[in-house]
């Protein structure tokens, strides 16, 4: 959302997480937030404790929908829907922020003309949320202010994953919780230093701090501090490479930290694509599903085995000190990134962590005013742009980044793939409380292990008593890219018509199933819904 590009365009929270504690009402969508982000729930259960309401959207029921005033389970990827019907009701009945739409922002006609598309029981019919349930959200959300709304990958991983950020953004902005303390619209990182590789340029199309590669300016400043000219160009998405790799196009890749044979959606073609390469380098600290395919492997340390720093949800730097010394032949990433660079002909030559960090705040206005004396002990956070800033608690605090906000007339548009006779069942992705991502770490754990041994399909009760199906047997879940034998586990969490299956797991690997169709603007895999067929295995 343009409005908002220096928060949402990069996945940050426009506030902070201590905030939640004080916030008077907390929007959780698509974020099982107790399981997957316990400290962001720990100040959401501050919050709670001091009076707060809180409103749970999510398809399969989480620990936080049982603390929740509302809670419901809508059907999968019907999030746009829903948050229209909310704003519908809240400007039928005069509850947003009217002195805000007309001061901070603009768009407002537009997005109301839309809505009247959204009455609520169009919405019941496309989410599955009664009509009187949808009232009592926009109610509650609307009139406890300031208001704040949680977000995570439930929300994002869908062909429609731009649609509903900025349908969330829509929500806050006409009720006027954006720029103030403990409100905002907060997405929880998926992992501890994604935001930090989003503000160092790890996308396609920015150099650090989301300057566009394409702006005349800012590419001009990036090739002279390197001395090189720079593309213009924005480079390829994930899912972009594997189709160029396959095309012949791609002949070299090289992955670090990363783990696609586990985590990247229709993971045959993954599987598939890689078998093209000439040359396949992975640099991790496990020999991972994805390493064990790779021409070389060279060893990174962890973060106990080295200095440097990384950036959290909420737009905070934090300094990571070195613990222990690397293990074995293992070396520090930007060491290796260093001697790789040199010998490709473009030398490199700092001498420290910070001494990089020197460099990055020189070309990142975001960051230009931290240093590492100023990081410890508790980290900065960004836009810090001078040695004085004490850096920026809440974004948007009197006027938006591009001086009013822009809402956005967004349609309801359904999932890529959508159940049928030979596939009858919807499909949904997550973690587990004990693992994380593709327990690359986690999983090689005894205490962790012993938790969630192995991979597992909920499935509703009466679902299972229709197929014959006993907790714990074995089943076949199959999908148009392929099948896995599993085992199921008859639970109230999910619906009828609705299974959901942790990816950790590489012998029983949900993304075998997924569909690859993706976001046209973010890119993003519908990692979060497709059409499955649930069988019993033979005697």
């Amino acid at each position: 959302m343009v409005g908002l590009a220096a928060a949402f365009g990069s996945g940050a929270m426009t506030n902070s997480i201590p905030e939640l504690a004080d916030a008077k009402c907390i929007f959780i969508i698509g974020s099982n937030t107790t399981e997957n982000h316990p400290i962001a729930a720990k100040w959401i259960l501050r919050g709670r404790e001091k009076g707060a309401k809180i409103i749970v959207v999510d398809p399969r029921a989480t620990q936080m929908a049982f603390l929740a005033d509302i809670a419901v389970q809508h059907r999968l990827g019907t999030d746009v829907a829903l948050i229209n019907g909310l704003m519908h009701i809240i400007i039928k009945e005069g509850w947003h922020d009217k002195a805000y739409v007309e001061e901070r922002t603009e768009g407002f006609e537009a997005l109301a003309a839309k809505l009247e598309d959204y009455p609520p029981d169009k919405v019941a019919q496309i989410t599955g949320v009664d009509a009187a349930t949808l009232r009592r959200m926009a109610e509650m959300y609307a009139k406890n202010k300031p208001a704040s709304v949680v977000y995570c990958m439930g929300i994002t991983q869908h062909t429609t994953g731009v649609d509903n950020v900025k349908s969330c953004a829509n929500l806050a902005m006409l009720t006027g919780n954006v720029g103030v303390a403990s409100g905002g619209v907060n997405p929880l990182r998926g992992q501890n230093n994604v935001q930090g590789a989003c503000d160092m340029g790890g996308l396609p199309n920015v150099f650090t701090g989301y300057q566009p590669v394409a702006d005349e300016a800012a590419n001009k400043k990036f090739s002279e501090a390197w001395g090189r000219p720079l593309s213009n160009k924005p480079g390829l998405t994930i899912l972009d490479m594997f189709t160029a790799i396959e095309a012949g196009k791609i002949k070299a890749l090289y992955i670090v930290g990363e783990n696609p044979l586990v985590t990247d959606p229709d993971l045959r073609h993954v599987e598939a694509a890689l078998k093209h390469l000439d040359v396949f380098i992975v640099q991790d600290i496990f020999l991972t599903q994805t390493a064990k395919n790779a021409t070389i492997v060279l060893p990174g340390t962890s973060f106990a085995e080295k200095d440097g720093t990384f950036s959290n949800t909420e737009r905070r730097v934090l300094p990571v000190r070195q613990a222990i010394p690397p293990v074995g032949e293992s070396r520090p990433d930007w060491m290796i990134t260093q001697d790789l660079s040199t010998r490709c002909g473009y030398p490199m030559h700092y001498d420290s962590p910070e001494a990089i960090f020197e460099e990055i705040k020189s070309l990142t206005p975001s960051y230009a005013g931290m240093s590492y004396a100023r990081l410890a002990p508790n980290g900065l956070q960004w836009p810090c742009p001078t040695p004085e800033h004490p850096g920026t608690v809440f974004l948007h605090k009197d006027r938006f980044s591009r001086g009013k906000g822009a809402f956005t007339a967004i349609d309801y548009k359904p999932p890529a793939e959508v159940v049928d006779g030979a596939f009858p069942m919807w499909l949904s992705t997550g973690r587990s409380f004990a693992h994380y991502h593709s327990g690359t770490m986690t999983r090689v754990s005894p205490s962790l292990h012993q938790e969630v041994p192995e991979g597992y399909v909920e499935i509703s009760p009466v679902d299972a008593k229709t197929m014959a199906i006993k907790d714990g047997e074995r089943v076949k879940v199959s999908s148009r890219r392929g099948e896995i034998q599993i085992k199921a586990r008859i639970s109230g969490k999910v619906n009828r018509g609705v299974v959901f299956i942790p990816f950790h797991f590489a012998e029983t690997a949900a993304n075998v199933l997924t569909n690859s169709a993706y976001d046209p603007v973010a890119k993003i895999p519908e990692y979060k819904v497709c059409a499955v067929k649930v069988e019993k295995l033979a005697a």
